[in-house]
């Protein structure tokens, strides 16, 4: 059984405050894949929202990375329309995990209760979605610390950093740590 895992695929990371053209650009190529994805596996699909409150500025990231992003209920927070009516038109088929840092802490275990509900071995966990380098690649790596026989796959034609430069950096680092770039 596969798994794909779309990641922060919200207004704010695509056309809102932290937006840009590249992440931007990757939306038809995630639709394409979610639909294709939805049409051939039993398995849900899994995707991550980046989930802050009005104090965002007070905490660790909001001081490191001071742009107020991602706040619940937001118009930014909000997916992308294209997205959400994908998820919207498969209720049953999308899992929705809110996050609020950088990887999604439940992450690992909502692979686990899908594996057994769907009564399937896992082979592969996809990822898609933006930023490259910083969201996908920490929970591409922390799949990675959990299920270190797993194919873990990142496609990089649905992903996208906040420069062209990091998001290649991003998929340096994933390679070397045996996550597969496709």
């Amino acid at each position: 059984m596969k798994i794909l895992i779309m990641i922060d695929m919200q207004n704010d990371f695509l056309t809102g405050v932290l937006g840009n053209g590249q992440t931007a650009a990757v939306v038809p190529a995630v639709c394409e894949k979610v639909r294709r994805y939805l049409a051939e596996s039993k398995a849900p699909l899994i995707y991550t929202m980046d989930t802050h409150a009005e104090n965002y500025l007070s905490t660790q990231e909001g001081r490191n990375l001071p742009v107020t992003h991602c706040i619940k209920d937001s118009h930014g927070w909000q997916l992308d329309s294209r997205l959400k009516a994908i998820t919207d038109g498969h209720p049953e088929r999308a899992v929705k995990i809110e996050k609020g840092t950088f990887g999604a802490e439940g992450l690992p275990e909502c692979v686990r209760y899908i594996s057994r509900k769907y009564g399937g071995e896992i082979e592969e966990i996809e990822l898609v979605g933006v930023c490259t380098d910083i969201c996908v690649i920490s929970n591409a790596m922390l799949l990675k610390a959990f299920f270190p026989e797993i194919l873990i796959t990142v496609d990089s034609s649905c992903c996208a950093g906040v420069t062209p430069q990091s998001h290649q950096n991003a998929l340096e680092a994933m390679k070397m740590c045996h996550i597969s770039v496709i």
